[in-house]
């Protein structure tokens, strides 16, 4: 079992920085006393949130996550929040182009990101990952069949990477929400609800959450019948 990661004095990295739960996450970070908080998102410029570092980085450019992890070597916390949603089908979809893409960003990106980051962390004494997933991890809705696709593999890629780091004492946090909102109503969880949650695990040492009532359902069903 790896330890708890202390949020204040922590050094952050977020990925797709720039709005909705990528700007709570840096909210939520700043607010609980991280020494710095490293925003990453495609184009900087549209990172607004106060008392952030800004930087470029995209998940399909290998050669930017290589300098994410030369830049910032003191990261301590890496929340990967960015992700890519195209509502289509598996078999309905005009193409595979959207397929690839999630799956490039998702699975491929979010990967490529742990990977070039478990040194860093392991040299800065073990740290944490907090990977943003989803419901869908664990079902698959005919509308949105390609991006649950890929929220699968990262579920399973994160249940794999938590046990090949345990030895360097890397904690590894898998986060399921369903509809994310500004504010929550009617069951819907709100953006900074779902970043409270996912600090709190990491101060937890916890390394799941569940962040709303259709994530909770959905996984207690998992040993039932399938969901709809």
């Amino acid at each position: 079992m790896t330890d708890p990661v202390r949020i204040e004095g922590s050094v952050a990295l977020v990925t797709g920085a720039n709005g909705g739960l990528g700007s709570a996450f840096c909210r939520a970070l700043v607010d609980r006393g991280a020494a710095s908080v490293r925003a990453g998102a495609r184009n900087p410029a549209t990172v607004t949130e106060a008392g952030v570092m800004p930087f470029a980085l995209d998940l399909t450019d290998r050669d930017q996550i290589a300098r994410a992890a030369h830049d910032h070597p003191d990261v301590t916390l890496l929340v990967n929040n960015a992700a890519a949603m195209m509502p289509v089908p598996l078999i309905g979809a005009d193409s595979l182009e959207h397929a690839r893409h999630e799956m490039e960003v998702n699975y491929f990106g979010t990967l490529e990101l742990c990977r070039a980051f478990a040194p860093v962390l392991a040299s800065n004494g073990g740290g944490a990952i907090v990977n943003m997933l989803s419901v869908t991890s664990w079902y698959t809705p005919a509308a949105y069949g390609s991006y649950a696709v890929s929220k699968a593999a990262a579920l399973s890629m994160t249940n794999g990477i938590r046990a090949e780091l345990e030895e360097q004492g890397t904690l590894v946090v898998a986060v399921h929400a369903s509809v994310i909102v500004a504010d929550a109503t009617d069951g819907k969880v709100s953006r900074r609800e779902v970043a409270r949650l996912a600090l709190d695990a990491v101060e937890q040492g916890t390394t799941e959450v569940l962040a709303d009532e259709r994530s909770r359902a959905v996984k207690a069903s998992l040993s039932g019948e399938s969901v709809q």
